[in-house]
């Protein structure tokens, strides 16, 4: 992960956009948005909430704040510990 090389300790990370929690779309757009880029790439797709947050942890990066947005969108703020 970049942000593991370039953030000092203390340092935050700022992620918006479509994300599932609890392993469920938070919307019926987020579902669609979710099947249509996955039609294009199997790679794509919106992230779970839970395995991105475990995946930075392991890159040196602690969920500090989690804000719902218009749209069925997150804020989340990391802090490079």
């Amino acid at each position: 992960m970049g942000a593991e090389r370039v953030l000092p300790p203390g340092c935050v990370l700022y992620l918006y956009g479509a994300y599932q929690e609890n392993g469920t779309h938070t919307s019926p757009n987020n579902e669609a948005f979710d099947k249509d880029l996955r039609r294009r790439n199997p790679e794509w797709g919106v992230r779970s909430l839970e395995d991105l947050t475990e995946f930075a942890r392991a890159h040196g990066l602690e969920l500090v704040g989690h804000i719902h947005m218009p749209a069925n969108n997150l804020s989340l703020i990391f802090r490079r510990f």
